[in-house]
C-alpha cells in the first residue's frame, strides 16, 4: 500500500523547518515533535504527514463507532484528533456553550505522504498512487528556504471569565465539593480575539521555541489550525501495552537556579499537588480497566517531576495489557475525556463543569495523534496550545487548574495565569 525509503539527514534541525515550510502547500497537515525531550516512550523525534487521501469528518453523534469501522476498514497510518464535547457520544451529555472556532467534533485523515525522523534516520512513506513523486518532493524540501513571514496586526487578547467571576464560580466548585457532588474538577477558562489575522506557522514556531514540550503539534485543516506546546501524553498503546501519563500539579521555573530547584521541590512534597496527581491516577487506574487484562493495571510512576522550559509538572504513569476482545478504538471510548481535564467522579464532574465554564471547550482538552497500520496509537492532551480559525478570524486558547477541598481560588487563577503566559507572549 506504501512505498518506504530511508535518507540520511545531517542537521535535523534545517531540515525540520524545511519540512515544516514546505508542508504549507497542503490543505491537510499534521506534524508532531518530540523537541528531543527525554521520554521513556518515545516512537520519533518528528514526523510530518500531510495531504489527505481519505478522511472522516464528523459531529459527536456514533463518533467512535465511525472512526472504529474508519480505522478498521483503512489499515493504515491515520492522523487527526478527538474534541472534547465527544464525551456527549459516550455518556448522557451536552455542549450548549458559545463556539467561537466551529471545528468538527472530530477528524481523522490518511495521509498520501508521511516523513519519520529518529536520530539522523528519515524514513518517507508515500501512498502507491503518488510514490513517482517522492524524490521530486525530498530535492523540493531539501531546496526549500525557511517560510518567510509577513508581520500582521498586533492580536488583542481578551479574557473570557474576570478575575471577580472566576473566583465566585471557583467557590461554587469549592460548595459542589463540600456538599459531596465531586472530589475533584478542571474548571477551565478561555482567552480569545476577534478579526485577529495571524501566520499560524510563524506563532506555532514561537511556541514551540519558547516551550519545545514533548508532543507538540502543529495542525492544519484547510482553514482551522491547533498550535500546541502540550508536556501531555493522553494515551498511547504498543501491541497490548497500554500507557497514560496524567499530569496534575504545576510550579513556575526560575532563571535562578537555587530558587528553581525549591519551586521543584515545593512542588514535589506539596500535599494538595500530590492528592490532585493521586486522585486522578486512581481515576486513569478505573478507566483502563475497562479494557485491560484482568490485574494488568498497574502505575508505573507515581507523582514524578518533570522539568519543562515554562514549569514543572507532577506527571505519573499508568499501564495495562489490553484485553484481545477489545478494539484500539475501545480504549479510546472507554478513557474518553482524560481524567486531567475532567476530575472525579468523571460524569458528575463534566456537567458542573459545563454549567459553570462559559465557552465550549472543542479541541481544547481533546487529543491530537495517530494510529499506524498494525492498529497501534499515541495521542496528547491538548492543552498549552493555541487554536485559529482563519476564515472567521478568532484566536482562542484556554487555561484550567483543578480545583479540590483544598483549594484556595485566588492561587487557582494565579496557576492559570501562569499556564497562559507562553500564549500571551506568542500572540503579542
Amino acid at each position: 500500500m506504501r512505498v518506504s525509503i530511508h535518507k540520511h539527514i545531517s542537521d535535523p534541525e534545517q531540515f525540520k523547518q524545511q519540512l515544516l515550510s514546505w508542508s504549507q502547500q497542503f490543505r491537510e497537515v499534521v506534524f508532531l515533535d518530540s523537541n528531543s525531550y527525554p521520554q521513556a516512550y518515545s516512537s520519533f523525534d518528528f514526523l510530518l504527514a500531510v495531504d489527505a487521501f481519505t478522511s472522516l469528518k464528523t459531529d459527536f453523534q456514533n463518533a467512535f463507532e465511525d472512526l472504529k469501522q474508519y480505522q478498521q476498514t483503512t489499515k493504515d497510518w491515520l492522523f487527526g484528533y478527538l474534541s472534547y464535547d465527544l464525551k456527549n457520544d459516550v455518556e448522557d451529555l451536552k455542549s450548549d456553550n458559545f463556539d467561537g472556532l466551529d471545528f468538527p467534533d472530530l477528524f481523522f485523515f490518511q495521509p498520501k505522504k508521511i516523513f519519520i525522523l529518529k536520530d539522523n534516520q528519515l524514513e518517507i512513506q508515500y501512498l502507491f498512487l503518488c510514490d513517482d513523486e517522492l524524490e521530486d518532493d525530498f530535492d523540493e524540501i531539501m531546496q526549500t528556504q525557511n517560510y518567510s513571514f509577513v508581520t500582521l496586526s498586533r492580536v488583542e487578547v481578551q479574557q473570557r471569565i474576570s478575575k471577580d467571576s472566576y473566583i465566585e464560580k471557583v467557590n461554587k466548585m469549592l460548595h459542589h465539593i463540600h456538599v459531596g457532588d465531586m472530589y475533584e474538577a478542571n474548571f477551565c477558562m478561555e482567552f480569545f480575539a476577534e478579526n485577529a489575522e495571524i501566520n499560524p506557522l510563524e506563532k506555532f514556531q514561537k511556541l514551540n521555541e519558547i516551550s519545545q514540550a514533548p508532543f507538540s503539534v502543529f495542525f492544519k485543516n484547510n482553514k482551522q489550525y491547533l498550535l500546541s506546546a502540550s508536556p501531555e501524553r493522553y494515551l498511547k498503546k504498543v501491541g497490548e501495552k497500554i500507557i497514560s501519563q496524567p499530569i496534575k500539579g504545576t510550579s513556575k521555573r526560575s532563571s535562578d537556579p537555587v530558587e528553581d530547584e525549591k519551586s521543584r521541590q515545593f512542588l514535589e512534597s506539596d500535599a494538595k499537588e500530590r492528592a490532585e496527581n493521586i486522585m486522578i491516577t486512581d481515576l486513569v487506574r478505573n478507566d483502563l480497566s475497562h479494557t485491560a487484562q484482568k490485574g494488568s493495571v498497574e502505575v508505573a510512576e507515581l507523582c514524578k517531576i518533570y522539568s519543562f522550559l515554562q514549569v514543572h509538572q507532577m506527571i505519573s504513569t499508568v499501564t495495562s495489557k489490553l484485553d484481545v476482545q477489545y478494539s484500539a478504538v475501545d480504549v479510546l471510548k472507554t478513557t474518553f475525556p482524560m481524567g486531567s481535564m475532567t476530575g472525579a467522579p468523571k460524569i458528575s464532574v463534566m456537567k458542573i463543569i459545563e454549567n459553570l465554564e462559559e465557552t465550549k471547550r472543542g479541541l481544547y482538552s481533546g487529543a491530537v495523534g495517530y494510529f499506524t497500520p498494525e492498529g497501534d496509537f499515541d495521542f496528547n492532551v491538548v492543552i498549552r496550545s493555541i487554536l485559529y480559525n482563519q476564515e472567521s478570524k478568532y484566536v482562542s486558547f484556554s487555561v484550567g487548574s483543578a480545583i479540590t477541598s483544598l483549594s484556595d481560588p485566588e492561587k487557582e487563577y494565579e496557576e492559570c495565569l501562569l499556564k497562559a503566559k507562553a500564549m500571551h507572549e506568542v500572540l503579542q
